[in-house]
């Protein structure tokens, strides 16, 4: 606050008191110089809680707001983050959308991909294991098991238990343009014609194998989400409305 705005609070005998030289004005300007740093917080006082905007170790601090401090394993100042800050931002900007999916599939495969920069994480639940998850790392988050372990932990609903898995061999996504049908006459024999004699050997089971092999197994992977991309829709397998 100006010290012209304090001295027009003052009343008419103090304001004619406040003169240059006086006690009373030298008074109003260390009023002036110490509400001066108060003042200047203020005037940028959301800069403070924007994601992208907040100080580098202030960050840690807003994981708590969006129930995400379960990422950092001891959010002080002094404490080295387990991931890039950039990172950091990143979900705690998306804190709304991970909690309203928390529990799915989809929430967690977000919430990895967005904490480890990694894309591929596969969640599979087996036909033989009810209540079980088995979370496929890609060999590039391998080395940050423990930041995983704890989101997946923190994710995962409390009935379920969950197993992690960095199996190379069922990283690689299959391409669906490898998947896609032959066209007709490309593999096989020629049609023949109306009269011609019919092709031997040709066993009925082989059309249409490579479509069952590119099949979808009900598990749809989710784009990297950053500072400049928005998250992609919910995958087809989860409802239309939102989870309880």
């Amino acid at each position: 606050m100006r010290r012209a705005a304090i001295e027009r609070l003052l009343p008419a005998a103090y304001q004619r008191a406040a003169g240059p030289g006086s006690v009373l004005g030298a008074l109003l300007d260390v009023m002036e110089a110490l509400h001066a740093p108060d003042e200047a917080v203020l005037a940028d006082v959301d800069a403070l809680f924007a994601p992208y905007r907040a100080p580098d170790g202030f960050v840690a601090y807003l994981t708590r707001w969006v129930a995400m401090d379960h990422v950092v394993a001891a959010p002080r100042a002094d404490a080295p983050l387990p991931l890039p800050v950039g990172r950091l931002r990143d979900l705690v900007a998306h804190g709304a959308l991970l909690a309203r999916w928390r529990g799915t599939p989809y929430g967690m495969r977000t919430a990895l991909e967005l904490a480890t920069g990694v894309t591929g994480f596969v969640l599979e639940e087996p036909a033989d294991r009810p209540f079980h998850v088995v979370v496929r790392v890609p060999p590039a988050a391998a080395d940050r098991l423990a930041l995983v372990t704890r989101i997946v932990e923190a994710e995962k609903p409390a009935t379920v238990t969950v197993e992690l898995t960095t199996d190379p061999a069922t990283e690689p996504t299959p391409d669906p343009t490898t998947d896609a049908p032959e066209p007709p006459g490309t593999n096989g024999p020629e049609p023949t014609g109306a009269g011609g004699p019919e092709p031997t050997g040709a066993d009925p089971h082989d059309a249409g194998a490579d479509e069952q092999e590119g099949a979808a197994t009900g598990v749809a992977s989710v784009r990297a989400v950053g500072r400049a991309h928005v998250p992609s829709p919910a995958p087809p397998d989860q409802p239309s409305e939102e989870p309880s």
